[in-house]
């Protein structure tokens, strides 16, 4: 095999010139013309032996087109894994070639040789031109030697044909007529150089799609239409445990033929299929593998199916990895065990559940007067749990409207109600998979919800407003209360299943006038918070703290604190403001500071009597100051959302 045409141009295709007769002359003369376009080479051998010279090149990617005629292209087409274009003979040529054997040779009888099949228009026009045309047709090269021997047989002096008719035709004494003209052989090349670009490209896309493929961590098998593989990578192989060093080809198939078969009846549109094709979970030697399988088609027609795997486990870390990384930052609990301050028993009681709760993923209750620290609790727990560094998600369940609360929770898809977001939203328990959702004030979830509250605390998956398929979900749950659950379960008003699930393990925050010995620690500590927040100077020696703290002493020991520990930081903070070093006077007292302490409820609790507030409290506080509820709740100590509860129970007037 000799290259005839060497040029420096990247990407030509490669162009074998297959004859060992006049063709291969004619062939090589036409080639450098088409220098600057492909790469040539010429085979002066033909069948066998042209086969066993091409292969090597084939394989290795050099020749991409076979440029070849007669019997011998047929033959070639049949052989080789390439495409072969074959030099073809139109009727100009073959009246071209009669033309010149009457010019040459006028009154001689001619015959003519034709690969495949006669012309029987060619008979008709002997007759016309009062010409003795004689054909016979040839499959293969001994029948192109039979064709010749018996044209010479019956008289004819000149035989008109493929190279090696003419060549036979010569050593017996014949004149003889090439076959092939310039054009049809410059139209070949053509339609060779044509050709190898497309075959270039087609393969230039398939080397690059198998490289990325190869190069995929999931699984990846092409089927034709028949079953057969076409393409399978290496992490295929390795999931189902087949040696790529080995014809895998057969256990492929049979290995995946479940997913093959599902892919060609969903494309076929089987309704009676309960079971989809994609992502279905299969063990597969003792690994559980995510498979899917999907029909491949091509102008409207199906082609083959592709089939995917992928490792279960690989893609539970890349969900936790995706879900840790898109995590908003305020997902994150900030607070620890460590930051229950108090030496009471009942803080040491509190502390003492809480880290034991935190050992398990067993749904927690916690219960208690608001502001006693519930989600600071919750947030330790959650700390100080395994699924710390995950999400840890608050929810008020007192906050909003019903139909709000469901698909902040729940989550919707796309269009599943009016004003519902692009895209679908995901539920608040979706966003806290692998963490710990807090759900606070759950006595006041409306009933309709408490249903499916149970449900996800049953199932553990959630079901979006609008969606066709619940999502599992992996959260541990902590409820907070400040309400009697049981007083509530016997009322009607919430469910007792809810009630059971939820009160698994149960942790009961005292409220602050039940560990008044804490109080002056706690004090301490808020003040220094109290300082950082509001950006007050820190006190050069410590002492001023020391004298706030013992100027508060009194409301310490008598005040009943409504408001628990964030009703004391709102006090702390205050004094820090307004006690500075600067303004400090020994002729500031209680009422001039804290006016609201000293009002109707105040002053009974100052005086000794201990109780919660109520909602005459509520009332009264409402009308001092004007129906402003920010400066009511203030007033008595109270968070807005408490206030606003005390004012449900108001009767209408």
């Amino acid at each position: 095999m000799s290259q005839l045409v060497s040029n420096p141009v990247p990407g030509r295709p490669g162009i074998a010139l297959v004859s060992f007769s006049q063709l291969a002359t004619l062939c090589e003369t036409v080639a450098p013309r088409y220098a600057d376009q492909a790469r040539f080479f010429s085979v002066r051998a033909g069948y066998g032996a042209a086969v066993a010279a091409l292969q090597t090149h084939i394989d290795g990617g050099t020749v991409d087109v076979v440029l070849a005629a007669g019997s011998n292209g047929a033959y070639l087409r049949d052989n080789l894994g390439v495409p072969v274009v074959m030099v073809k003979v139109n009727g100009f040529d073959v009246l071209n070639a009669i033309a010149q054997a009457i010019s040459l040779w006028p009154g001689e009888s001619v015959g003519l040789v034709l690969h495949e099949a006669i012309s029987k228009e060619l008979a008709a026009l002997g007759k016309y031109l009062r010409l003795d045309l004689r054909q016979r047709a040839y499959r293969s090269l001994d029948e192109v030697r039979e064709a010749v021997d018996t044209l010479a047989a019956e008289g004819c002096t000149v035989i008109i044909g493929p190279g090696m008719a003419c060549d036979l035709a010569l050593r017996a004494g014949l004149h003889s007529v090439f076959l092939y003209s310039l054009g049809a052989v410059e139209e070949a090349f053509e339609r060779s150089i044509e050709l190898g670009r497309m075959s270039r490209q087609k393969e230039s896309k398939r080397v690059r799609l198998n490289t990325i493929v190869a190069h995929l961590r999931d699984g990846v098998a092409a089927f034709d239409e028949s079953g057969q593989v076409e393409v399978v990578n290496p992490a295929m192989l390795e999931l189902l445990g087949l040696d790529r060093a080995q014809d895998v080809s057969g256990q492929l198939i049979r290995t995946l033929a479940p997913h093959v078969r599902d892919a060609s009846v969903r494309d076929a549109g089987d309704s009676d299929s309960d079971t989809p094709a994609s992502e279905r979970i299969e063990q597969v030697g003792g690994r559980a593998l995510i498979m899917n399988s999907l029909p491949i088609v091509e102008h409207g027609v199906r082609a083959g199916i592709v089939v995917t795997a992928q490792d279960a486990l690989v893609a539970q870390r890349i969900d936790r990895s995706l879900r840790t990384s898109q995590r908003p930052r305020h997902l994150v609990a900030r607070h620890k065990l460590a930051d229950l301050t108090g030496t009471s028993v009942a803080i040491a009681r509190v502390r003492r559940l809480a880290q034991a709760s935190a050992a398990h993923d067993a749904t927690l209750l916690l219960i208690g007067e608001s502001g006693t620290g519930k989600e600071l609790v919750a947030q330790g727990v959650h700390n100080a749990s395994a699924r710390r560094g995950n999400p840890f998600v608050a929810f008020n369940c007192a906050a909003l409207p019903e139909g709000l609360i469901e698909s902040e929770l729940f989550g919707h898809e796309e269009g599943a109600f009016t004003g519902a977001r692009r895209g679908g939203k995901p539920g608040l328990f979706e966003v806290a998979h692998t963490g710990t959702i807090f759900l606070d004030e759950v006595g006041e979830m409306p009933a309709a919800l408490q249903s499916r509250l149970l449900r996800v605390l049953q199932e553990r998956e959630v079901m979006k407003l609008g969606a066709g398929r619940a999502t599992p979900i992996d959260v541990r749950v902590i409820a907070a209360t400040h309400r009697d659950l049981r007083e509530l379960v016997r009322q009607g008003t919430f469910r007792a299943d809810l009630y059971f699930r939820l009160n698994l393990l149960q942790i009961a925050l005292p409220a602050l006038r039940e560990r008044r010995e804490d109080i002056p620690g706690l004090a301490r500590e808020l003040l220094v918070r109290s300082r950082s927040k509001y950006g007050l100077p820190a006190p050069n020696d410590g002492k001023n703290d020391a004298r706030i703290v013992a100027f508060l002493q009194p409301l310490f020991a008598s005040y009943a604190w409504p408001g628990n520990v964030r009703e004391l930081e709102n006090l702390v903070a205050r004094a820090a403001i307004y006690l500075t070093d600067d303004a400090w006077s020994a002729q500031h007292d209680l009422r001039e500071i804290f006016p609201e302490m000293f009002a109707d409820a105040g002053e009974a609790a100052v005086a000794g009597e201990v109780r919660s507030v109520t909602p005459d409290d509520v009332r009264r506080a409402l009308a001092a100051h004007g129906g402003n509820r920010a400066a009511a709740s203030r007033a008595l100590g109270i968070g807005r959302t408490t206030l606003w509860r005390l004012l449900k129970a108001l009767p209408n007037p």
